[in-house]
């Protein structure tokens, strides 16, 4: 099978190739390092010209509803548009579990991108799944406040970025299912301890002072909306787990 990724450089994307690559897979990465840009579609034909599946793990770093809307309809749009000239049998694509309980930030491009390919010509699956166990170490970061860093308080069930890959996979080998089965990991942790430890891991020994934050969305992320349903796939990684086997 030839399977195409966008975003195949990226936090899961490299999990993506490397599990398909292990499978037998002929694995082809859309990225600009490799030659092509999905946004500008420079590549993008040749590139996925003969593909049985094209997986979408592409991300972009914003919480601005804006600038991740303009991203994720001008990639998916880009690709979509490509494989129904080409006609390539299954598109797959990554999003988030819970984004239509909390369509804030980020969260609003992911939305935009499930409508366009849930109404697009290309047949489709979408697998829905929680933030990765690199979420903490991201956020930690990012949340500073001149030298001080800061936790934020958010029920997740943080899963393994390898785990994802792998189930993406499985559901590229298989004939397009729509809205698969949300996947999430083992347990729920709070974002604020997850942060924490994961300084500690570094070798901080700073106060990190939890907060939470304002808004519709910050009460979203304290109050389980993003938390997998009963019915979701659980992944077998814990964060404390993942953790213990970083070089940090």
């Amino acid at each position: 099978m030839k399977l195409v990724v966008a975003g195949g450089t990226g936090a899961v994307g490299t999990h993506v190739v490397d599990v398909a690559r292990g499978r037998g897979h002929d694995v082809v990465v859309l990225s600009r390092r490799t030659g092509t840009d999905v946004r500008s579609g420079q590549g993008l034909a040749d590139a996925i010209a003969g593909a049985d599946v094209v997986v979408d793990v592409l991300s972009t770093q914003t919480l601005s509803a804006d600038v991740s809307t303009e991203f994720f309809t001008t990639t998916t749009r880009a690709l979509l548009d490509a494989e129904k000239r080409i006609g390539v049998p299954h598109h797959v694509a990554l999003s988030i579990v819970g984004i239509d309980r909390a369509p804030y930030g980020y969260y609003v491009g992911k939305l935009a991108q499930e409508r366009l390919v849930e109404t697009g010509a290309v047949p489709w699956t979408i697998l829905r799944a929680t933030q990765f166990h690199e979420f903490a170490g991201q956020t930690y970061e990012r949340a500073t406040l001149g030298p001080l860093h800061l936790a934020i308080r958010m029920r997740t069930q943080p899963i393994a970025a390898r785990e994802v890959a792998e189930r993406l996979v499985e559901l590229a080998e298989q004939p397009p299912a729509g809205r698969a089965r949300d996947l999430g990991g083992p347990r729920e942790e709070n974002l604020a301890d997850m942060m924490r430890a994961y300084a500690r891991a570094k070798g901080s020994r700073a106060w990190i002072p939890a907060i939470s934050l304002p808004g519709d969305g910050g009460r979203r992320q304290r109050d389980g909306s993003l938390l997998p349903g009963p019915d979701a796939q659980l992944g077998t990684q814990t964060f404390d787990e993942w953790l213990a086997a970083q070089r940090l």
